[in-house]
């Protein structure tokens, strides 16, 4: 029963933090002259519309990562259409609606960390001996305490994670399409055209997927040192 609420509070989390991600892109976009994701009703926090749209990753994937993964992960993705003709025109706000996503998860974890800090000032939550991805706080209290010190704890591990892997410059993933900020127009459209051929996109994730334990433990780690100042966790 305990790891069917664990469950529970990781599928909360997950679809929070991911239907906050894809709303940002459509919200992003459509404030930019691009209503394509608006009129496929993603410009929300209903996850439902996402979950519509991508049943697989929003559902199916999740559930199945968090159990063949040793109930410490849960993973998937969803999607938010835009106009590609759109984005070849305006290369750098594509690119905005591309930074969108992250940093809707990056606010997430800057929320956790004051919740963290909040529930530390109430001494309702302590710092626990031992971080875990879902255990980056303790409550002293069973219950709705335990169950709030696990949600907050989950949101900072899975934003924190969501934040970097989407940063990764590869495709399909959102840093693949950043580059608007540093290189001209015409670069630009070059490396979009390279970026749409068939096959990239798996080639890409597969790479980021192998890369990305080197980069999440440490960043998991600092941050953790940096939430707890005067602490050390190793």
């Amino acid at each position: 029963m305990e790891t069917f609420w664990l469950g529970v509070i990781w599928y909360a989390a997950f679809l929070l933090s991911t239907t906050l991600h894809e709303a940002a892109h459509a919200l992003a976009a459509m404030k930019m002259g691009d209503k394509t994701a608006y009129y496929a009703g993603q410009v929300t926090v209903d996850p439902f519309p996402h979950i519509r749209r991508e049943p697989l990753g929003m559902v199916l994937v999740p559930i199945l990562s968090f159990l063949y993964g040793g109930y410490t992960w849960m993973l998937g993705w969803a999607s938010a259409p835009y106009d590609p003709f759109w984005a070849r025109k305006y290369p750098k706000r594509a690119a905005y609606m591309a930074l969108a996503g992250p940093l809707a998860n990056l606010a997430l974890v800057l929320l956790s960390v004051a919740a963290i800090h909040l529930g530390l000032y109430l001494e309702i939550f302590f710092e626990p001996n031992r971080i875990i991805t879902s255990s980056v706080v303790g409550a002293y209290d069973a219950g709705l305490p335990t169950t709030l010190a696990t949600f907050v704890s989950v949101m900072f591990s899975l934003n924190l994670l969501l934040f970097l892997f989407n940063l990764i410059p590869l495709p399909p993933l959102d840093g693949s399409n950043l580059y608007p900020f540093i290189v001209g127009e015409e670069t630009a459209h070059k490396i979009m055209d390279f970026l749409q051929q068939p096959g990239i996109g798996i080639i890409g994730l597969v790479i980021a997927w192998f890369l990305f334990d080197d980069i999440f433990g440490p960043v998991h780690l600092f941050a953790i040192n940096l939430l707890y100042p005067g602490l050390t966790y190793e």
